[in-house]
């Protein structure tokens, strides 16, 4: 992730000793939690007690114990209100994550807060309690082995419960395979590459074949993928930054501002100033 591009609104999560991991468990009885926000690292929050609603790139949700949520380093979120809530927090960076883990969560992102079975919660709050345990414990020579060890063990359970909900890699469709990857390319590349063409070239694929899977699968076309997440984009800068809309149009990749804005317009029905002023009131 580009910092630079994040530094007006990314939380540093206040990782062990510089060492890119952060891991706690804590109890909140007042709303002191930060303004909206990015996390440094993948963050994984796991709600043990209460109820607390929470926004994720603008889409509100009411979140009841036990349940488990996952934010990728991309994805702008704040508390909205909680009642009394107890969470165990984990944040990792990329570095210290298995390479096979890194490429799951790409695919399952964005995904929804998960409500978990008393089974599965037990698990996992036992797992998260070795991780926490091996935190403190900074006089022990393999530490930092021990710490990445077991909070990559959290990460690949917590994984695996989101993948339940999924289909697995096998019994996915062409179509379906095909769009997986299209997403792929499309949160790695939105802001450099905007044409469905562009896309199918890099899957080795017409343009109409993909553009045929990706609405068989999701009921819209390629275009309107690519417009949707250029505009996420496009609104996270405009709420979490002091960005001008044409410094904000040159990020996104786009030289004509004024086509941006016509844009903007179209898939919002206001214009981008419209946004800012109206959600930051």
């Amino acid at each position: 992730m580009n910092k630079e591009l994040n530094s007006f609104y990314l939380n540093s999560m206040d990782h062990e000793d510089g060492c890119g991991i952060s891991v706690a468990r804590i109890n909140f009885k007042k709303n002191n939690f930060p303004d909206a926000h990015r996390d440094e690292g993948h963050t994984f929050h796991i709600l043990e007690k209460g109820t607390v609603d929470l926004e994720i790139d603008f889409k509100q949700y009411r979140i009841c114990a036990p349940s488990v949520i996952y934010m990728h380093p991309a994805q702008v979120h704040r508390i909205i209100h909680f009642e009394d809530i107890t969470i165990c927090s984990l944040s990792v960076k990329d570095e210290n994550l298995d390479p096979d883990s890194i490429r799951l969560l790409e695919d399952i992102t964005p995904t929804e807060p998960l409500v978990l079975t008393a089974e599965k919660s037990n698990t996992l709050f036992n797992v998260f309690e070795i991780c926490l345990n091996f935190s403190v414990q900074k006089n022990n020579k393999l530490h930092d082995v021990l710490l990445r060890h077991s909070c990559n063990t959290v990460v690949a359970f917590v994984i695996s419960q989101f993948l339940d909900q999924h289909k697995p890699e096998a019994a996915l469709s062409r179509s379906e395979t095909i769009t997986k990857a299209f997403r792929r390319l499309l949160e790695k590349n939105h802001r450099m590459t905007k044409s469905p063409g562009e896309y199918a070239d890099q899957l080795h694929i017409s343009t109409a074949y993909l553009n045929e899977c990706v609405k068989n699968t999701t009921g819209v076309p390629v275009s309107r993928h690519i417009r949707d997440r250029i505009i996420l984009e496009a609104k996270r800068r405009l709420y979490h930054t002091d960005r001008s809309v044409k410094e904000i149009a040159f990020e996104l990749g786009f030289d004509d501002y004024p086509y941006f804005s016509r844009l903007f317009k179209r898939a919002t029905g206001m214009s981008a100033l419209s946004f800012r002023n109206k959600n930051r009131d």
